[in-house]
């Protein structure tokens, strides 16, 4: 190991490592492979995220199924090998590699190196995600009910930043069912009118 790496290991990240007990060898051989890369380890929504110049590259994530590396501008990147996944349907920034043993991520060091240093040069060039306008999304019926029925929550609603209203709106339409899509407006209605996100506290 370079022992400059010991030096940029962050105490704070060191808990995250400790409490992964199914995929510790993985997280720890990732988290080598990034140091190595001359990123700065920080602590952001309770996972390692590494940064360059203050800005969000990739973070280390942990599943059931699975560790990744998540990259926050992913969709910006070539992806030459075809090995970056979407997260989910309405992601549009983020993409993982995900992994399932220690073995696949040393065999993929040098890929996985090629990516992490284009992530950072698309950084360095300001490049960003074109994402689709909230009014692109088209706003469930019990969402659109409730903000005619109630001014004040429409009032609200509107003063949300656009990343808000988005997840909400991704919130709220994900039920198949009408009854469960009405309970989760009124389940978050209080949160709206409070000015919160979705998942602020």
């Amino acid at each position: 190991m370079n022992p400059g790496i010991k030096i940029r290991m962050n105490p704070e990240v060191d808990g995250y490592f400790r409490k992964a007990k199914k995929w510790q060898t993985e997280l720890e051989t990732l988290r080598m492979i990034l140091l190595d890369c001359q990123l700065t380890e920080e602590l952001k929504w309770g996972k390692p995220c590494y940064t360059f110049q203050g800005k969000n590259i990739v973070l280390i994530i942990r599943f059931k199924e699975y560790c990744a590396l998540l990259f926050t501008q992913g969709d910006l990147l070539n992806d030459a090998n075809g090995i970056l996944i979407k997260p989910g349907a309405n992601t549009q920034a983020a993409r993982q590699i995900r992994f399932t043993n220690v073995q696949e991520i040393v065999k993929m060091e040098t890929t996985l190196k090629a990516y992490i240093y284009e992530a950072i040069e698309v950084n360095k060039a300001g490049l960003k995600v074109n994402f689709k306008k909230t009014t692109e999304f088209i706003i469930p019926e019990e969402l659109q009910n409730k903000l005619d029925a109630m001014p004040a929550l429409k009032t609200a609603f509107n003063a949300l930043t656009p990343g808000r209203q988005r997840a909400y709106i991704l919130y709220f339409s994900a039920p198949k069912q009408s009854k469960t899509r009405e309970s989760r407006v009124e389940k978050c209605r209080q949160q709206i009118l409070n000015g919160k996100g979705l998942n602020d506290q």
